[in-house]
């Protein structure tokens, strides 16, 4: 099923102001008890449209008296959302009970699904295909994302009159050789470890994370700033050039000269070149990681650079 990208539909007249809270939403119980979803209404709606920021919300539209597959389709973009971890957020709209919100979206008919990415919300299909059909579908989508360097996760909702804590931070085994290999030095081992794992899940964030960091430790290895400075002054227009000098920013902290100097590459360059530019941008983005904001204001001067 092809995802399409109409015009953006205006949100703005549910905005509110939002509560004194961080992270995402936790308004009321998950549905189906699974932890990335929840029913939306208009004490929500603003905080939802927030965590789209960092990463998709997917909106359901259904009625479960008028039409009860769209209540399960519901249930099943609830559960898949459990199953990516957070990687999308599912928020669930009863059009019975939410009529405004219904209306505001623009909404004909139900079923509606809908993503809001950065608060802009594009409508993605209106049946209710398989569960199966729905998995492959968004699986999809959260691997072209993380290829694209877009790597952000949802928090779980908390339950109705829950307090959510911090979770303990636990090690994770699956990346005890790549770490071990990166605080050992030996980088071509990390890249070879994190690889194997992206490879076997492409949507693994915190592997792709890793291994951009290491590839950026590997480019970086014994280069002198001064000499790749003088060098990207006399080729302005050298991918190779402006692309090491990015790295050498990024890695002393200087966030957004290193994107701006790929940006404006981005905008000089045509053809291969200028494709080279926006990957090594990309990946710098996967870097620095999807939520941080220099990201988000770095993805919107690609975008009029490119357009």
């Amino acid at each position: 099923m092809p995802f399409s990208r109409p015009g953006a539909i205006d949100l703005s007249a549910l905005k509110r102001p939002a509560p004194a809270a961080t992270g995402t939403p936790s308004a009321g119980a998950p549905a189906g008890g699974a932890a990335y979803s929840v029913e939306v209404d208009e004490t929500n709606f603003e905080q939802l449209l927030q965590a789209s920021m960092a990463a998709p919300v997917v909106l359901v539209v259904y009625s479960p008296s008028r039409m009860p597959a769209s209540a399960q389709l519901a249930d099943d973009l609830a559960s898949i959302a459990d199953e990516l971890g957070g990687r999308i957020a599912v928020g669930r709209v009863d059009v019975d009970a939410q009529p405004g919100i219904a209306q505001a979206m623009q909404v004909q008919s139900v079923p509606l699904v809908a993503m809001v990415l950065q608060g802009r919300l594009q409508p993605m299909f209106q049946d209710a295909p398989p569960l199966e059909e729905l998995r492959m579908m968004f699986g999809q989508l959260v691997e072209q994302m993380t290829a694209q360097g877009m790597a952000g996760r949802h928090q779980p909702f908390a339950a109705a009159g829950e307090v959510q804590e911090e979770p303990e931070e636990v090690s994770d085994p699956r990346y005890a050789a790549a770490d071990d290999a990166l605080m050992a030095g030996d980088v071509e081992t990390a890249i070879a470890e994190y690889q194997k794992l992206v490879d076997a899940n492409p949507a693994d964030t915190d592997a792709a994370l890793g291994l951009a960091q290491a590839k950026l430790l590997k480019r970086t290895a014994g280069v002198d700033l001064n000499t790749a400075r003088t060098a990207a002054a006399e080729a302005p227009d050298d991918v190779a050039a402006q692309a090491l000098v990015a790295d050498l920013d990024l890695l002393g902290g200087h966030v957004d000269d290193a994107f701006n100097r790929l940006v404006d590459l981005v905008r000089r360059t045509s053809g291969g070149d200028r494709d080279r530019a926006r990957l090594h941008l990309l990946e710098l983005f996967a870097v620095v990681g999807n939520e941080d904001p220099r990201v988000l204001k770095g993805r919107q001067a690609l975008a009029s650079a490119l357009f």
